[in-house]
């Protein structure tokens, strides 16, 4: 019987836990570092490529486990590209992701301008020595309202171009043929069919698909 390997998640968000498991080949037993007890580090990174890699170490460091890292977020440009990197905390300081929903939206209420775009940075940490990393973007408008349930975060504010729906709204399955994660991790798959520790070594190609 081939051996199964496994992956650790390194993210406590259990939206962003889904969306990634999904990305990954089911033959792939993925470990997230609540299962662990792993707390997760402090985002010290001033880009989400910096801060991606410094949870894929962190996790690595902690699990002995090779560690795939999310760091992603909001960027609306009539705000200075904020929240940003600070996504995650705005909802947090507001009290949660719908008040700072409500908070972007009343900052922005008069605005014509409305370009935001989410961007995902994905790191994997391979060995004490390798990390890969690579980042998506995908560009889009902020609504005028909350629309839709769907996803988590900040896609119920979020309308991708060519799209007359918000992520909130959109079927999960769609969402992730063009959102800021799944362009991530076909550019990560990239990255790795050319890593011949990463296909020698680790899964033999499986997690790739």
């Amino acid at each position: 019987m081939r051996k199964k390997y496994s992956l650790l998640i390194g993210t406590h968000n259990d939206g962003k836990f889904r969306e990634i498991s999904k990305l990954i080949n089911k033959k792939i037993n993925k470990i997230s570092p609540k299962s662990l007890k792993i707390k997760a580090p402090k985002e010290t990174g001033t880009t989400f490529k910096s801060n991606s890699e410094l949870k894929a170490n962190f996790f690595y460091k902690k699990s002995k486990m090779i560690s795939l890292s999310d760091d992603s977020g909001l960027e609306i440009m009539v705000l200075n590209k904020k929240p940003g990197i600070y996504s995650a905390r705005w909802a947090k300081k507001s009290g949660s992701f719908k008040k700072a929903m409500m908070s972007i939206l009343k900052k922005i209420k008069y605005k014509k301008n409305r370009k935001a775009r989410f961007v995902c940075s994905l790191s994997i940490k391979l060995n004490k020595k390798k990390t890969i990393t690579s980042v998506g973007v995908v560009n889009g408008n902020i609504s005028y309202k909350m629309l839709g349930t769907k996803g988590f975060g900040y896609d119920p504010i979020f309308i991708p171009n060519k799209s007359k729906i918000t992520f909130g709204q959109m079927n999960i399955s769609k969402k992730m043929r063009i959102d800021h994660r799944s362009i991530a991790f076909l550019k990560l798959k990239k990255k790795l069919k050319l890593n011949k520790f990463f296909i020698w070594n680790f899964i033999h190609v499986q997690f790739l698909n």
